[in-house]
């Protein structure tokens, strides 16, 4: 899979093909999200968005780290109402482009992932983790709470939880992680990119608009009342039912084939 872009400074993306891999690429800094870095992902996200090769999106990061969440020496340097305004802005605008791409997102990670970089596990589809791998929630202990974050985690894991990592700064393990929900598996470090492409592997087995539409559908009953709810997903299953791909599937179970998807 080529580069889609080389003038990225810090992150890898590759696509054009089945699964596409985008690498937090700032391993000095513990791939710290930088204004400049969430601003790459941001237009890596939109590629991703126009390649219909792309069936699943996997996010890792490059060095010992998946990522330690913001740069603190960047805040500290430039020290502007403007400058937060506009990281927290452009931060926002990167985990909601996550949920709004039609490509599931599984988060490989490994390493710590704490504060933003927590915030991404969080905010992702699916996340698989290494032994390893360690969370947290740290901003309470230098003074800059980690309100951002709490929202996909709190999410994720639940209000009691999440406010424990939250209020106590405390890391939990990847075995925690997967109990409280925060990542789907945990596996031994020399098997997170196997167990990472299986995963992918599983969910581009089926049609693309298929999984593209039932995404937009869970996020769009995400939080909803059960009759609104259900007000949200009814008309979404009558519009997946009169689909090609649909009819394709029920005749192939009907006839014990397997299927084959218009939109693949």
């Amino acid at each position: 899979m080529p580069l889609v872009n080389p003038a990225f400074e810090h992150v890898q993306l590759k696509v054009g093909d089945a699964l596409g891999r985008l690498t937090l690429d700032r391993p000095d800094r513990r791939n710290a999200l930088s204004l400049a870095m969430m601003r790459e992902v941001i237009v890596a996200l939109d590629v991703v968005a126009h390649d219909d090769a792309v069936r699943v999106l996997v996010v890792d990061g490059n060095g010992p780290a998946f990522s330690a969440g913001h740069d603190l020496s960047e805040m500290v340097s430039t020290r502007e109402a403007a400058f937060f305004d506009e990281l927290f802005g452009v931060c926002v605008e990167m985990m909601e482009a996550i949920h709004a791409l039609a490509q599931p997102v599984i988060a490989k990670v490994h390493g710590v992932a704490t504060a933003a970089g927590c915030q991404l596990v969080a905010a992702c589809d699916l996340a698989v983790a290494a032994t390893d791998a360690r969370f947290a929630t740290p901003g309470v202990n230098i003074g800059l709470f980690c309100s951002t974050p709490m929202v996909p985690i709190s999410r994720a894991i639940g209000r009691k939880r999440a406010l424990e990592m939250l209020l106590t700064g405390e890391m939990i393990d990847a075995r925690t992680a997967a109990d409280w929900g925060l990542v789907n598996r945990v596996v031994a470090p020399d098997e997170l990119e196997t167990a990472t492409l299986a995963l992918a592997e599983r969910i581009a087995h089926s049609s693309a608009y298929v999984v593209a539409l039932g995404k937009r559908a869970f996020y769009a009953q995400d939080g909803a009342t059960e009759r609104d709810a259900y007000d949200i997903t009814a008309p979404i299953m009558a519009e997946n039912a009169e689909h090609d791909d649909a009819l394709e599937g029920m005749t192939a179970f009907l006839e014990k084939r397997a299927p084959h998807w218009k939109h693949n």
